[in-house]
This record gives structure tokens, sequence and C-alpha cells, in this order.
């Protein structure tokens, strides 16, 4: 499980995580599965992230939402848990093995109803949506590579008060370090730029997890 912030002091981080939403049983029972898969479980955001999600969805009331980047399901879980009836996660990912597990804790949890797992990759299913503005809330977290390319596909589909949620923005800290080049923190970097440069957008960028980007509509734009 991802620490509750890299950038936060861990008591500090921890007593925020205290005074926030809590996960439920089902929850608490997914991140101890994925926390026993090791290092990968890193993968996998913090319940104070999982919180934030769930407030924001919450408070947005979203009729359709989009994920790219599944994994074992939290994430997914925690947005799901919180749509209105009617409301659907469209659920992006290229692996049948970790979201296997992220099926058997959404049966659980009683969302299936909610979640369209679509596996292969999400470029291709988000090109396959209708072009029009309809999507109310997304989140990235998948291969950053191809972050730009993720976000002006969904941009273009975002409905008038539609909120991007971006992950690992903060890439560990390593964005703001200019000794550091490598291929994850030069694709973070551009993506990074590109949100700041673009005038359509207002965005902010937390330091929760490994950063999160917020990102709306610019008024006015």
């Amino acid at each position: 499980m991802s620490r509750q912030s890299a950038f936060v002091e861990d008591r500090v981080a921890s007593y925020a995580a205290a005074h926030s939403l809590q996960p439920t049983a089902v929850q608490r029972e997914l991140i101890a599965e994925t926390a026993a898969l090791g290092r990968v479980a890193g993968m996998q955001i913090s319940p104070l992230q999982g919180a934030f999600m769930g407030v924001l969805t919450t408070a947005l009331r979203p009729r359709l939402a989009v994920e790219l980047g599944t994994f074992t399901g939290y994430s997914a879980l925690c947005v799901a848990s919180a749509l209105e009836p009617g409301a659907e996660l469209i659920c992006c990912d290229v692996s049948e093995e970790w979201t296997s597990v992220a099926r058997r804790y959404w049966e659980r949890a009683g969302v299936t109803d909610r979640i369209d797992l679509r596996i292969g990759p999400a470029l291709e299913t988000l090109r396959a949506l209708p072009t029009e503005p309809q999507i109310d809330l997304a989140f990235i977290d998948a291969d950053k590579s191809s972050y730009v390319d993720y976000y002006e596909e969904i941009f273009g589909r975002l409905s008038p008060g539609g909120v991007i949620l971006v992950d690992n923005v903060l890439w560990g800290g390593t964005v703001a370090d200019p000794a550091r080049d490598d291929e994850g923190t030069a694709a973070m970097r551009a993506f990074n730029d590109r949100v700041a440069a673009d005038d359509r957008a207002c965005s902010v960028m937390l330091p929760i997890g490994d950063g999160l980007t917020m990102i709306s509509y610019r008024p006015g734009a």
C-alpha cells in the first residue's frame, strides 16, 4: 500500500487519515490482501487518497466516471461505493490477474452493477467512447508515458462540471530534482508542464500519496 503521503511527515499524515472517512470492512480486507502481494502493492492508492476520492464523488454526484489503471480495485471501490443509483464507473486495465482480485471485492461490496471493467489498452477504450462531453469524473493512474494522451482524450469528453484526478504527479519528488532525468520523471514533468500551460484548465497539485492533481475547466474557457 502507498504511504498516506510521501511528502508529509508520517505522524501528521496518519493523524489526517484518522480524522478522515474510514475504509469499510471490505475495503480494509482488500488493502490487506493487496499488501500481502509485496512490492507491487505500492501501486495501490492510500486510504487517505481513497477517502478524498470517495468524498469528492459524493460531492460531484457523477453519472459517468472513468478510471485508467485499476490494479486490485481499491480506488474503483472507493468511487463506486459513493456513486448514486444509475451511475456508472468504466474501469480500464490490461491485467486479468490483478482485476480478478478487484472483481471479488466489488462483488462483496455490492457495487458490481455500477462498474464496467474493460480489459485492453486504455487509449483504445477512451477513443471508442462518444465524443460529446459526458465524463463527470476521471482518474488517471496508468502508464506514465501515456498520461498526456489520456488527458487529451478525457478533456475533450469532460462535462462542464467535470473533474480529472491524476495520480503520481510528484513521482517520489524527482520531478523537482534537476539532476533526475529518468524516463518516469521525464514523463511526469512533461505531463505536469502540459497541464500547467493548458489555458482551458485550472488545476491544483496536492501532496496526497505520490502527488494528486485535480483538474477542471477554467472559468470562461
